[in-house]
């Protein structure tokens, strides 16, 4: 597989997010190459983005009644604390698992 430095990829091919960006996805066509560069998160590691040609890719499919549906329902319940049961207008904090109210009162309570 064609392997590129950090931004020396050729003309024409990109990077999923970069596909996005130009409302476009990769379509189900095999990956054309790859950019690798030295990652600063992990010591030594290195991090790799696939490439893919620009002439091949096809327009993002648009979304349907049913899919804006579910997935408001789906933000919707990350509003709703399992503690209180309540909508509290904001995600509810996976570090605390419920809203900060409901973990404050269980931390004054201990």
């Amino acid at each position: 597989m064609p392997t590129y430095p950090w931004r020396f990829a050729p003309e024409g091919l990109a990077t999923r997010r970069q596909l996005r960006a130009r409302d476009l996805r990769p379509g189900g066509q095999p990956v054309a190459g790859q950019v690798m560069w030295r990652s600063r998160r992990n010591r030594g590691g290195v991090r790799v983005a696939y490439l893919y040609r620009l002439e091949r890719a096809l327009p993002v499919r648009p979304m349907t009644p049913g899919k804006w549906a579910a997935l408001t329902k789906a933000l919707a319940a990350r509003r709703i604390c399992p503690g209180c049961g309540l909508d509290r207008g904001y995600t509810i904090p996976t570090s605390l698992g419920e809203c900060v109210t409901c973990h404050d009162g269980h931390a004054l309570a201990a």
